[in-house]
């Protein structure tokens, strides 16, 4: 059997939760890595986040509430959303777009990204959503290898009272992308745009001439639902595929577990729908539970480092759910201002995207939940689909624990033969069964499915992540498993010289990474966001080497610590470690497409080019 009685029986009745037009036969067969959900059943997912909740009555309850980045506020209810979905399934369908196609959507943070999103499921169509903070040539990247036929944009996305050009770029990428037949695109901002007649079409026009009656696909359960990018250290991106009912089933129930959503909650994930994030707890999970989310459009400290705040005071939200490295973002902009608004209707936090630091947690929990709001901290990934590892729902928890595996989720730390270590010894991170929202492979790339995820670990898939469990049996992430360091034969997490330097009352936030030194293998190189108002650094360099060195190890102190404004982040809030390490080492590293924030790459490199001319003049 590929999973234990127990992992069985919680997934049999996790299927419950949503509907079936033709009940599944078996719930699980065929091998690890190719392990099959459900088999034998077909649903459809737009009629379990939409059409489900018509027929209980929730016409008029609320599904999306939605600010634009200038302040605008609009709702949709349910009954409004299925109308919108029908008519986008239609204009898909008059476009030729049909089962099995891929659309590729690239656009801002808008209700109609989410309508979509949910076309492309209602006809069967797999969607590969690509953020719009984008240029032209990653999305050439992403619509190549997903072939697809049609692209659904915006003529521009609002970002810091700017506009980012999305069908400009959508034009540029298209001079490469031979199989694009139409382009559909949302008059966000009234932009004067290229219209290439027979190819683009407006959406207001082709919705305002569609049925709001769409008869919705059956799916098999092991149809694929979307394709997701993701990308590596090196190469081009991962085109992580999911099928449609184990993933379904698999967001649907985690969002219960680790949420518990009430009648009357206002729920927001502050994730971008490019993100797997957005795709499983922006769009999926929420609304397979009848749930309403908000939007918001534009940067959560933009115009004021307190938008965020008064946006959850004016909207009354109950469930807040974000990135670490926005949380410290937070703090760095004020670390009191969460207190100037009303922030009580909140009653659960949660973290997403890295682990969280002791600092920013404690934090969190004091001056955002006032104390009284327990904190969700989520480990998961893209390729996993759903979260994996989150605590119980309760106020007492570990601060930077991400404590343990949800209901039929198995997880094991091992080291490198696949034996499961003891407590308090830290190793490789894997899942040792079957779950159903696992990825069923990268997208025309078996070898590099295999080689990634299943060949370092005999039976096991190999998450990249190293952890530990405590003596109570928590789990810690402890980062990156290609970011451990080795330094005069000792084993040292990255994560764990990073947590250090945070707990120190001067720092914001670090990174450290590793380069070769003859002597000891590897010598640490940290870079750090420090408080305003921190000692000089001259001071605080000499403070912070001996605060990791009493906290961690001599061993662990860093050979350098540079003082930066801001440290290059994806999207989604990760810190890209490879871009510093390849500064350090003066290696050729020109995939910068998941880059966020660009100038705080320039500024370090500035900073270490300055440095080696020092040197060169001595």
């Amino acid at each position: 059997m590929l999973i234990d009685d127990k992992s069985a029986l919680y997934w049999a009745s996790a299927a419950e939760s949503v509907q079936w037009m033709r009940p599944w036969e078996q719930l699980v067969s065929g091998e690890m890595p190719h392990a099959s959900w459900f088999v034998g059943g077909q649903l459809n997912v737009s009629v379990n986040c939409l059409d489900r909740h018509l027929e209980a009555g929730l016409h008029k309850k609320t599904a999306i509430i939605w600010e634009s980045e200038q302040g605008e506020v609009l709702s949709w209810t349910y009954e409004k959303l299925s109308a919108d979905v029908q008519r986008c399934a239609n204009v898909l369908r008059s476009s030729g777009v049909s089962k099995g196609d891929r659309v590729t959507i690239y656009m801002g943070l808008v209700p109609e990204a989410v309508v979509a999103m949910l076309a492309c499921a209602r006809i069967g169509a797999i969607h590969s959503v690509v953020f719009g903070g984008f240029g032209a040539d990653a999305l050439a990247t992403r619509v190549s290898d997903a072939e697809s036929c049609c692209i659904i944009t915006c003529d521009a996305a609002y970002r810091r009272g700017k506009t980012l050009p999305l069908k400009e770029n959508v034009d540029k990428a298209l001079k490469t992308c031979a199989t694009v037949k139409h382009v559909l695109v949302v008059d966000r901002t009234g932009s004067n745009i290229c219209m290439e007649q027979g190819r683009d079409l407006w959406w207001h026009e082709e919705m305002s001439k569609a049925s709001e009656v769409a008869e919705p696909v059956a799916m098999d359960s092991e149809d694929i639902f979307f394709i997701l990018h993701t990308s590596g250290t090196t190469g081009k991106p991962k085109g992580i595929v999911h099928t449609t009912a184990g993933y379904l089933v698999g967001v649907t129930s985690s969002f219960q577990q680790v949420f518990q959503p009430q009648a009357t909650d206002i729920y927001w994930c502050t994730a971008d729908i490019g993100w797997i994030t957005g795709h499983s707890y922006v769009v999926y999970g929420p609304l397979a539970n009848g749930a309403t989310i908000f939007l918001y459009e534009g940067a959560l400290d933009w115009p004021d480092p307190d938008r965020v705040w008064s946006l959850c005071a004016k909207h009354k939200i109950t469930i807040f759910y974000t990135a670490p490295t926005a949380i410290r973002s937070f703090m760095k902009s004020g670390f009191d201002l969460p207190q100037k608004h009303d922030l009580s209707h909140l009653r659960l936090l949660g973290s997403v995207g890295e682990p969280i630091n002791p600092e920013a947690w404690q934090w969190y929990k004091n001056k955002v939940g006032h104390d009284h709001c327990p904190i969700m901290d989520t480990w998961w990934q893209t390729e996993t689909g759903m979260i994996m590892i989150a605590p119980p729902c309760s106020l007492d928890q570990k601060p930077g624990a991400a404590t343990q595996p949800l209901p039929g989720v198995d997880i094991r730390v091992v080291d490198q033969a696949g034996q499961t270590l003891g407590r308090d010894q830290a190793g490789f991170l894997v899942i040792s069964q079957p779950w159903p929202s696992m990825l069923r492979g990268i997208w025309h790339d078996e070898e590099r499915y295999l080689e990634t995820y299943w060949k370092q670990i005999t039976g096991s898939y190999f998450t990249h992540d190293r952890a530990k469990q405590d003596a109570d049996g928590h789990y810690w992430i402890l980062g990156r498993a290609d970011d451990m360091l080795i330094v005069s034969g000792h084993n040292l997490s990255n994560a764990e010289i990073e947590a250090s330097l945070g707990q120190h009352p001067s720092v914001v936030e670090a990174a450290v990474v590793g380069i070769p030194d003859e002597i000891a293998g590897q010598k640490i190189i940290a870079f750090v966001i420090p408080h305003t108002g921190a000692v000089s650094d001259e001071e605080l360099v000499v403070v912070l080497k001996a605060h990791v060195g009493a906290s961690l190890s001599p061993v662990a102190k860093p050979k350098k610590i540079f003082f930066v404004s801001d440290l290059p982040k994806t999207r989604s809030g990760k810190i890209i470690r490879r871009l510093l390490r390849a500064l350090l080492t003066k290696e050729e590293n020109s995939d910068i497409t998941t880059l966020t924030n660009p100038e705080a790459l320039a500024e370090i490199k500035n900073m270490i080019d300055s440095l080696d001319d020092a040197v060169s003049t001595q």
